[in-house]
């Protein structure tokens, strides 16, 4: 009887339990970066550098993803030295952009480029 007892208490913690681990999993935003489109006429990589901190290296036809706690996000897009011919990055430091995540939001941006540099544009996550 005592046994009996334990292993009810110890099969309702376990279902006590499990919508904790349910919203844990949602205690951050997804952003996803892509390189997909022909936008950016170079064939060097390009970091990713989330608050200032390199993150991810992107070549065309690529794409990443972050789980970030939800939150404004700095983010900053710059080319990186590689093995090709004239990859080697300027003096100057790119601009950053603010991206704001909510908790359980999925984000997708693409690089687009303008003549003031490079920059991510918002785009629809069937693209």
């Amino acid at each position: 009887m005592r046994w009996s007892v334990f292993s009810l208490f110890g099969f309702l913690s376990l279902f006590a339990a499990i919508p904790s681990a349910h919203a844990a999993a949602e205690d951050y935003g997804v952003l996803i970066i892509s390189r997909e489109r022909l936008e950016v006429s170079t064939s060097c990589e390009i970091g990713i550098y989330i608050q200032d901190q390199l993150s991810a290296r992107l070549f065309q036809e690529q794409s990443t993803s972050f789980n970030l706690p939800p939150g404004t996000v700095s983010l900053r897009l710059k080319l990186l030295p590689g093995q090709m011919p004239g990859c080697n990055p300027g003096m100057l430091a790119p601009g950053s952009q603010e991206i704001t995540l909510k908790a359980g939001d999925v984000q997708k941006y693409r690089i687009a480029m303008t003549r003031a540099g490079m920059y991510l544009k918002r785009t629809g996550l069937g693209y």
